[in-house]
């Protein structure tokens, strides 16, 4: 017997394909030169579509940008799930899944951070109109982090939110500086992260 998709499984999936499109096409092109006909074209839906899952291009910009934060800690909470405590085994897991989550893609996600920001520092209607979505990913990732955390019996040293905007504020700074001048400078941010988790 063939499923059927509900609507909401419908919308959940024309969502994911344009996020899709949009971190291909921003990759390419950056934020400022891709236009949402690109992405429309590239998912293969007219730009009406994403007028249905997104009121601008920026809010699907922070789209992409949150997936990829969601990528990085599955990727944290797989390796930390079966510890005891952050060894350097559990570190190298982590910098190893970090590093390849920056050649796969992550240098691109982490220019197209900065050319965001600048884009927002350099338009402050834009700025104003995705304070509150800007807000609500850095809150979803703070949650994100406390479950976490949490799943390890652990403890953050310091607010979840704070946590997470110290982390959306350093690591597309320590991608591109550990690409553009070909130094390792994830192990030591790692190690700075999780200093702020006590396990027990």
């Amino acid at each position: 017997m063939v499923e059927r998709w509900t609507r909401e499984r419908r919308l959940e999936h024309t969502r994911s394909l344009l996020v899709d499109a949009a971190e291909e096409v921003f990759g390419e092109k950056g934020f400022l030169a891709a236009t949402l006909d690109d992405i429309a074209h590239t998912a293969g839906y007219t730009k009406g579509a994403i007028y249905k899952h997104f009121s601008t291009k920026e809010d699907l910009f922070l789209a992409v940008s949150d997936r990829y934060w969601r990528r990085y800690f599955d990727n944290f909470t797989e390796v930390m799930s079966a510890a005891t405590e952050v060894g350097a085994h559990e570190l190298d897991e982590i910098v190893e899944r970090w590093s390849q989550l920056s050649r796969d893609r992550g240098a691109e996600h982490a220019a197209l951070g900065h050319e965001f920001t600048l884009y927002l520092l350099r338009n402050p209607d834009a700025r104003e109109r995705v304070a509150a979505k800007r807000l609500e990913a850095v809150g979803a990732l703070a949650k994100f982090i406390s479950k976490g955390v949490d799943q390890l019996g652990g403890t953050l040293l310091m607010p979840a939110l704070t946590f997470a905007q110290v982390l959306v504020a350093t690591s597309d700074s320590i991608v591109l500086g550990s690409q553009l001048d070909d130094v390792d400078l994830y192990r030591p941010i790692v190690e700075m992260y999780t200093s702020m988790i006590k396990l027990p």
